[in-house]
């Protein structure tokens, strides 16, 4: 059982809007922030990780970013990660401020860009406690050099060239961007994966209506120059767990473990998922609770959970 209330909170002086998951018992309970990947996250991650977790004893907080879900923000589907990493901090600093909650034990959750964002949340705020990063993205260049090939990462630089020219020259926050496509050989977009396409507007048509499946052309431009690899090796003392899944080609397993390997903490785990795809951690319930399960168990031996 657990009670779960909405909640809104400012960062930067934007309203940001959430979720807060409570275990049942007496608190002041640990507290697991947790943010989405190309996307916003409540209803893609509720009931599926959030609940093993506060299984746990461990309350969740699950918020959207600026510019998406039911925050707010302009313009609209615009993925900053500097600013979403800022949102994290905001939601933690809104997290300690709660009398359920204690503020000396908060741990950051993320998945897919958001397991990127919670390496440098971790490497940069004191005040995370631990960090769980699920099949992260850790280098924007070379995994959007990789998955479009050298032909379409021409014609994708192309494009940000262009646009970038209407949002000087007209002032505007230029154009759009498909998330994927079923045809990604005619039609350019962030992530060439039809399986993502058709996976992502399942979960949208099932449980989350509020999912777009877009962004502004800005934001896989602003990727190119996302890289995790400085602050991973800032986690000297920060208890860490890395979720792989083996042979992910979105977001480049290869590319993960390298960054897992370069975390100086001796308080760090690898859990390299065999025959899962990157996907596979969204839609599949069997290894949903797989990953969910290694998330709660983590979560609950750094935090404290029921045991505190």
């Amino acid at each position: 059982m657990s009670t779960q209330r909405e909640v809104e909170f400012l960062s930067q002086g934007i309203t940001l809007r959430g979720d807060l998951v409570l275990p049942d018992g007496p608190g002041p309970f640990p507290l697991l922030v947790m943010g989405g990947g190309w996307c916003y996250v409540k209803e893609i991650v509720m009931p599926h990780y959030a609940k093993a977790i506060v299984g746990k004893g461990v309350a969740v907080l699950m918020f959207d970013y600026r510019c998406m879900g039911a925050s707010e923000g302009l313009p609209r589907q615009h993925i900053d990660p500097a600013a979403q990493i800022e949102d994290y901090k905001s939601a933690i600093s809104f997290g300690e401020s709660l009398p359920e909650i204690d503020a000396d034990r908060i741990g950051v959750w993320g998945i897919s860009y958001a397991g990127g964002h919670v390496l440098v949340v971790g490497a940069t705020d004191p005040r995370v406690k631990c960090v769980i990063s699920n099949i992260p993205v850790v280098d924007g260049y070379e995994n959007m050099r990789r998955v479009h090939g050298s032909q379409r990462f021409h014609e994708l630089t192309e494009l940000f060239l262009a646009d970038r020219r209407e949002r000087t020259l007209a002032g505007t926050a230029g154009g759009r961007m498909s998330m994927s496509s079923l045809t990604p050989f005619t039609q350019l977009s962030t992530w060439p994966f039809p399986s993502i396409h058709t996976i992502f507007h399942d979960i949208k048509e099932r449980e989350a209506p509020r999912h777009e499946h877009w962004s502004t052309i800005e934001s896989t431009e602003l990727l190119l120059s996302y890289n995790v690899a400085p602050f991973a090796k800032r986690l000297y003392d920060t208890p860490t767990l890395m979720i792989v899944a083996e042979g992910d080609e979105i977001t480049l397993w290869d590319l993960e473990i390298a960054v897992f390997n370069s975390i100086p903490s001796a308080r760090k785990q690898l859990a390299v998922l065999p025959k899962v795809s990157h996907m596979s951690l969204y839609a599949k319930q069997d290894d949903l609770a797989v990953a969910g399960g290694l998330a709660a168990d983590f979560a609950a031996k750094q935090l404290g959970g029921n045991a505190a």
